[in-house]
């Protein structure tokens, strides 16, 4: 498993939204946040969507952009962001490889069951290196936090 630790390279990535796609490379010189997130349109996920949306603007003020990042189709993602009026972009990685590369795709266990899965995790990401790394995220203040780290670049 690979883990990204804070100072070091982000790992690249080229991933479809509904807008097109996005790369790494798109964001050089500006303030990225990724966050991976399990499933679209689960209470968690959803709350954390609709936390980052509240604060999208102040996001935007300060210059960063949102991505949130799920195995999720496409059609599913503007469903989601349908649904919510979510205002964060949506990326979608069926396969996976991207989630794999940030370390988020991890052994989980839910009542003795071991499976794989997402685990909420967000990086900020500013000129192509990691600044911060969040693991194992809790929802509730997360987005607030993530902004608070970001104007503090």
């Amino acid at each position: 498993m690979t883990t990204v630790t804070e100072g070091a390279a982000a790992p690249d990535f080229d991933l479809e939204t509904p807008d097109g796609r996005v790369k790494l490379a798109d964001f050089a010189g500006r303030t990225l946040v990724l966050y991976f997130y399990p499933k679209d349109d689960t209470s968690g996920c959803t709350k954390e969507a609709q936390d980052f949306t509240a604060l999208a603007p102040e996001f935007a003020k300060a210059g960063v952009t949102v991505i949130g990042v799920s195995k999720d189709s496409i059609a599913a993602h503007r469903k989601f962001a349908a649904k919510y009026d979510l205002g964060v972009t949506l990326a979608s990685d069926p396969d996976g490889e991207t989630i794999a590369r940030y370390g988020s795709w991890v052994e989980k266990s839910l009542y003795g069951r071991k499976y794989m899965g997402i685990d909420r995790s967000t990086f900020l990401i500013r000129d192509g290196k990691t600044a911060k790394v969040w693991r194992k995220v809790k929802v509730p203040n997360h987005a607030q936090a993530v902004l608070d780290a970001a104007r503090g670049l």
